[in-house]
């Protein structure tokens, strides 16, 4: 008898206990401010982080974010090292030849052109310059289209790495995402300055995933669809990059 309640004790047990939310473990760089970066404390902080925890709460999930090298951080994702990346990765063609991407959480940005203050350049005839990209970017093939004909193209494995070079006088000009290089242009205190229009290169920015992790997919999808709606996306976005509102109904 006693055998017997000790077992519908524990069967209770168990039913009552709240199945415990999935883990996704999401791959970012940490070197890309204000999508991602490593705040004063060493923690994984930015755009990307504070919204992909607020959407894995909105798809009752468990959010663990993982750092990882640019380079290769859609490698590591195939491999299934993570489940996600969030790392300011612009959705693109070549791009979802490997990978999936979720609907985007931030939309399509200008890619800039920085230089030295005071210097000039006409883009339709630039030749015999060296120009700055970070590697396996939209900017680092937009460059080699364009330009690697006539002039050197740079790629750097960071993009801190080649702001460092342009400040350094070791590059003509630098191509990247308009919003990253903002602060750079500011705290340079009149050193550094943009030339030329921007460029449209890419889509918005998304979450990539694996192709057959369609489950997760779906329930990202759903999230950001949510808190787009709900203002929360806007409300992060104009905390981090003082932009928008973009999609609030």
């Amino acid at each position: 008898m006693k055998k017997i309640l000790l077992s519908m004790v524990l069967a209770s047990a168990v039913i009552a206990t709240p199945a415990m939310s999935e883990t996704v473990r999401i791959g970012t760089e940490g070197a890309y401010a204000p999508y991602n970066y490593v705040d004063d404390n060493g923690k994984l902080a930015g755009y990307e982080i504070d919204l992909g925890n607020a959407l894995c709460a909105e798809a009752g999930l468990t959010c663990e974010f993982v750092a990882n090298e640019w380079d290769s951080i859609i490698p590591n994702l195939v491999a299934g090292n993570y489940d996600a990346i969030m790392a300011g990765m612009s959705i693109t063609d070549e791009r979802k030849q490997t990978i999936n991407f979720s609907e985007e959480y931030y939309p399509s940005e200008p890619s800039k052109y920085a230089a030295a203050a005071g210097m000039s350049f006409d883009m339709m005839s630039l030749s015999g310059k060296k120009i700055g990209v970070q590697g396996a970017t939209i900017q680092a093939a937009y460059a080699e289209e364009h330009f690697g004909a006539n002039n050197t193209i740079m790629s750097f494995k960071t993009f801190d790495d080649s702001v460092a070079d342009l400040a350094a006088g070791n590059l003509d000009l630098l191509l990247a995402d308009g919003d990253p290089l903002n602060p750079v242009i500011e705290a340079s205190a009149g050193a550094l300055a943009f030339v030329g229009e921007g460029v449209r290169i890419g889509g918005g920015v998304g979450i990539g995933m694996r192709k057959d992790d369609t489950d997760l997919a779906v329930k990202m999808n759903a999230a950001i669809a949510a808190l787009k709606a709900n203002g929360t996306v806007d409300k992060l976005i104009k905390e981090y990059f003082d932009n928008g509102p973009f999609y609030a109904q």
